[in-house]
C-alpha cells in the first residue's frame, strides 16, 4: 500500500503533495493524505472485482504481475438473480452428444460454451458457481457428469507452461513437478486427460481479433483435451464475443450476460453493503431506505454494487450512508457522462504528448488505438451508442462513455490537476489546473475564471457559444484574453450564430501567434460561417490537429499558406483546402482532395512523400500527368493506409492514349478498398486491374466507373478477389449498369 501511495503521488504533479507541502498546514496534509488513501483503497477493490492487478506493499512481497494467475478460491461472493443463466448453462453442459452436434463448429471431442459482458458483470461468478456446482456433484458421487473438473483463470497475458501446470494440478488434485520442457509437461497432462470426459473453465480469457497471434495461441492453450472423451466441454469467461468465437464456440452457444432488473439489483447491493451485519431494527431500517436511493444511482452495475457497497459495509452509519446519497445525487443534476469518440481521444492524446514510440515505423495514432481498445475491452470504457454526421467519418460512428465509478476514481486521482465546470459553478478554480473541461457556457463566468491559469495545457468547452450578431467583437477580445495561456496545447470550441440566415464571419487575432505550443485547435462552426486566420497562424509550428467543422468558407487574411505548419496530421473541414507545397507537410494524415496543375506549388510530385495519408484522397487535374514516369511519382502504393481513392480527369481533350499511360502508372496500395475513376477517355485497362502487376489492390471491394469511355471490363479480373460492385455511370447516356 505504501508504494501504491508513492505511484499515486508522483501521478499528481500539480497536487498539494507534489508542490506545496510546506505550504499546507497539518490539518490540509491530514485530510490530503486520507483522500489519496481512500482513493486507494476503491482503486484495489475496482482493479480486484476487474481481475487486474492491484500493487502490494513494499515488504518483501512481490507485487501481482498483470499475467497473474488465480487457479483457486474466488472472493466469497453471492450469486443473485443469475438462476435463468445457470439453468441454461447447466443444461448445455449436459446435453448429449447429438443434441450439441449441430451448435459444434469443430470436430472434436469438446463444445465450448462461453458467457461474455462487461467487467465486473458477473461472469466470473456465474462460471463459479457452475464449477462449485459440478465439483459437488463429483465428491458427492463418484460417478458424476465430468470425470475431471478444472478451473484456470487465462487473465490478459498468460504462458502456456502456467496454464498447463493449473490444469495439471486441476486435473489431479497434486503439485505439478517440475518439467525440462513445455512438451514434456504437455504429454503428461495429456496422460492425465485421455479418455476422461472434462469439464475445464477458462475464467477471464483476453482476445485482440487484429493480432493473429491471439487466436493461435489460445488454439494451444485448449489443445490438451483433444485427447479427451467425447462430451467434455470448455466453458469460457470473457470480455467479448470475439474470444469465444476464437475458441471454437458456436454462436448460440455465446451467453451474453444478462442485466439485472432493479428489485434483484436492490437485494444484491444491500446485501454487499448490509447483508446479515448486527444493525439495530431502527438504524437497519433507515439504512434500507437510504440504500434504496443510492441503488438507483449504481444503474444496476453488478461492479458498482459490489465496490460501493463494500465502502459503506466498512461503517455502518446514518449519516455516512446519507452523505453517499447526496454525493451522487450532486453528480447526477451535474450530467457528467461526456460522449467520447476514439478519433477523438486518440487526437486529443497524441496532442497532449501522452503517446510514445521507439519504433520509427510505428505511428503514435496506432499505439493510442491500441491504449484506447484495452481501455475498452477493460470496460474503462464503455460503447454508448452511435453518432451520424461526424465530420471526416462516413456512416456512423460508436461513441463511448465512462461508468461514473470510473470516473470517480480518476478524479480522486488527478487531484487538482483536472477540474470541470458545470452549470451553477460558483467557486473557483485551481489555479494550477491543467486539464479544465467546461460543460456549461458561460461568457462573462469564464472570462473570470480564466485570468491566471498559467499552468492550463488543456481547454474543453463542449457546450455551444451563441453569438448575437454583435457579439463577434467580443469573441474576438476574449480569445485575446485565451491567448495568455501560454502553455495551451488543447483549445476546443464551438462557436455558432443565434440568428438563423447567412453565418457570421470571423477574423482571428494575430494574438494567437502566441500560443507557441498549441497543437489540438478546434473552432467548430456550422456550414456557412467564414473564418478569416492571420498570418501569425502559420508560425504554430507545433500545431498537429485543426479542425473548423463544417465551416465551408476559409481563407488566410494575407494569402499565406499553410506549408510552415511541418507538424500537421489533420485539417478537417468542408473548406476547400487547396494551398501549395503540401509535400512539406509529409506528417499529414487527412488531405480530403488535391488538384494538380501547372502552377508552382501544385505538381504531381507534392503527393511524393505524404505516405502517411490515411481514409479517403481525391485527385482532380490529371489531366495535366503527362506521362506514366510522371505518375509513378505519386506513390500510391506507398500510401497503404489510404482505404478510398477518387481519380479525376477534368479535362475531356486529353489524349485517350496518355491517359491509359498514366492509370498505369496510379496502381494504387494493396489495402485499397473503393476505387472511382472519372473522366477517363483511355481504351484498356490498367495491369493491377488484372493481375499482372505485382502489388495490385486485392481488397478492392468497389470499383465505380463515371464518365468513362469504357464499355466493357476485361474477363481476367479474378484475381480482385474482394471486389463486390462493379458500377459505370455515363451522364452523357443517361445509364447506369451494375456488374
Amino acid at each position: 500500500m505504501d508504494l501504491l501511495k508513492k505511484n499515486v503521488r508522483s501521478a499528481m504533479p500539480s497536487s498539494p503533495l507534489k508542490d506545496k507541502v510546506t505550504g499546507m498546514s497539518k490539518v490540509e496534509l491530514k485530510k490530503s493524505l486520507e483522500k489519496i488513501e481512500s482513493a486507494i483503497n476503491d482503486a484495489c477493490e475496482i482493479l480486484k472485482q476487474l481481475n487486474l492487478p492491484c500493487v502490494s506493499n513494499d515488504k518483501g512481497r512481490p507485487a501481482v504481475p498483470t499475467n497473474a494467475r488465480s487457479a483457486g478460491i474466488s472472493p466469497p461472493v453471492r450469486v443473485i438473480g443469475r438462476d435463468k443463466d445457470l439453468h441454461k448453462i447447466i443444461a448445455m453442459l449436459h446435453e448429449k452428444e447429438d443434441q450439441c452436434q449441430a451448435d459444434t463448429v469443430s470436430d472434436t471431442c469438446y463444445s465450448v460454451i462461453g458467457i461474455h459482458g462487461i467487467a465486473g458483470s458477473g461472469k466470473s461468478t456465474l462460471a463459479r458457481c457452475v464449477y462449485d456446482q459440478e465439483k459437488k456433484q463429483k465428491q458427492e458421487n463418484m460417478d458424476g457428469h465430468f470425470e475431471i473438473v478444472m478451473w484456470v483463470h487465462v487473465s490478459q497475458k498468460f504462458e502456456l507452461d502456467s496454464i498447463f501446470r493449473d490444469m495439471f494440478e486441476g486435473a489431479t488434485r497434486e503439485v505439478c513437478p517440475d518439467f525440462n520442457s513445455l512438451h514434456a509437461l504437455k504429454e503428461n497432462l495429456e496422460e492425465k486427460l485421455c479418455g476422461k470426459r472434462i469439464l475445464l473453465i477458462l475464467d477471464d480469457v483476453w482476445y485482440n481479433s487484429r493480432n493473429s497471434e491471439d487466436h493461435e495461441e489460445l488454439q494451444k492453450l485448449i489443445s490438451p483435451l483433444n485427447v479427451g472423451k467425447a462430451g467434455s466441454r470448455i466453458l469460457v469467461t470473457s470480455r467479448t464475443e470475439d474470444a469465444l468465437l476464437a475458441l471454437g464456440a458456436a454462436q448460440e452457444r455465446c451467453i451474453p450476460i444478462s442485466d439485472l432488473d432493479d428489485e434483484v439489483f436492490l437485494e444484491m447491493f444491500m446485501y454487499y453493503a448490509l447483508g446479515d451485519a448486527r444493525v439495530g431494527g431502527h438504524d437497519r431500517r433507515e439504512l434500507e431506505t437510504i440504500g434504496e436511493d443510492i441503488a438507483k444511482k449504481l444503474k444496476r452495475s453488478p461492479l458498482a454494487a459490489r465496490t460501493v457497497g463494500a465502502r459503506l459495509r466498512k461503517n455502518l452509519k446514518v449519516e455516512i450512508w446519507m452523505r453517499e446519497k447526496d454525493r451522487d445525487l450532486l453528480k447526477e443534476t451535474m450530467g457528467r457522462r461526456h460522449q467520447l469518440t476514439r478519433d477523438e481521444l486518440v487526437k486529443l492524446w497524441v496532442a497532449e504528448g501522452f503517446i510514445k514510440t521507439s519504433k520509427a515505423e510505428e505511428e503514435m495514432e496506432d499505439v493510442a488505438r491500441d491504449y484506447f481498445d484495452e481501455l475498452v475491452s477493460a470496460s474503462f470504457l464503455q460503447l454508448g451508442g452511435k453518432q451520424e454526421n461526424i465530420l471526416g467519418h462516413d456512416g456512423v460512428v460508436d461513441y463511448f462513455t465512462i461508468h461514473d465509478l470510473l470516473c470517480d476514481l480518476a478524479e480522486d486521482v488527478s487531484g487538482r490537476d483536472c477540474f470541470r465546470i458545470e452549470k451553477g459553478f460558483t467557486g473557483e478554480v485551481p489555479q494550477d489546473v491543467r486539464y479544465l473541461f467546461v460543460g456549461s457556457y458561460d461568457i462573462e463566468m469564464l472570462t473570470e475564471k480564466m485570468s491566471g491559469l498559467k499552468h492550463l495545457r488543456t481547454l474543453i468547452i463542449n457546450d455551444i457559444i451563441w453569438l448575437k450578431s454583435d457579439e463577434s467583437e467580443f469573441l474576438a477580445s476574449m480569445f485575446t484574453m485565451l491567448t495568455g495561456l501560454r502553455k495551451l496545447r488543447v483549445l476546443n470550441m464551438r462557436v455558432a450564430r443565434e440568428r438563423s440566415g447567412f453565418g457570421f464571419s470571423f477574423s482571428f487575432p494575430d494574438s494567437i501567434g502566441q500560443l507557441k505550443h498549441l497543437r489540438y485547435f478546434g473552432f467548430m462552426v456550422p456550414v456557412l460561417h467564414k473564418l478569416t486566420l492571420p498570418g501569425a497562424f502559420t508560425k504554430l509550428y507545433h500545431m498537429q490537429v485543426v479542425d473548423f467543422g463544417h465551416c465551408k468558407f476559409l481563407a488566410f487574411s494575407r494569402g499565406e499558406d499553410m506549408m510552415n505548419l511541418v507538424n500537421l496530421r489533420r485539417v478537417i473541414s468542408k473548406a476547400d483546402l487547396d494551398f501549395p507545397n503540401v509535400g512539406r507537410l509529409t506528417w499529414l494524415q487527412m488531405l480530403p482532395f488535391f488538384t494538380i496543375s501547372k502552377k508552382q506549388g501544385y505538381e504531381s510530385h507534392q503527393l511524393k512523400y505524404l505516405n502517411k495519408l490515411q481514409g479517403k484522397l481525391q485527385i482532380h487535374g490529371l489531366e495535366n500527368v503527362e506521362s506514366k514516369e510522371e505518375a509513378v511519382e505519386v506513390s500510391l502504393a506507398g500510401k497503404e493506409k489510404l482505404t478510398e481513392l477518387v481519380l479525376v480527369w477534368d479535362d475531356k481533350n486529353c489524349s485517350p492514349e496518355v491517359q491509359a499511360e498514366v492509370l498505369e502508372g496510379l496502381c494504387p496500395s494493396k489495402y485499397l478498398e473503393r476505387l472511382e475513376i472519372r473522366g477517363y477517355r483511355g481504351k484498356r485497362i490498367p495491369s493491377w486491374m488484372m493481375g499482372t502487376h505485382n502489388g495490385s489492390p486485392k481488397n478492392l471491394q468497389d470499383l465505380h466507373f463515371i464518365r468513362c469511355s469504357l464499355d466493357d471490363l476485361p474477363g481476367n479480373t479474378e484475381h480482385l478477389a474482394s471486389l463486390k460492385n462493379v458500377i459505370r455511370y455515363n451522364y452523357s447516356q443517361s445509364k447506369l449498369a451494375k456488374d
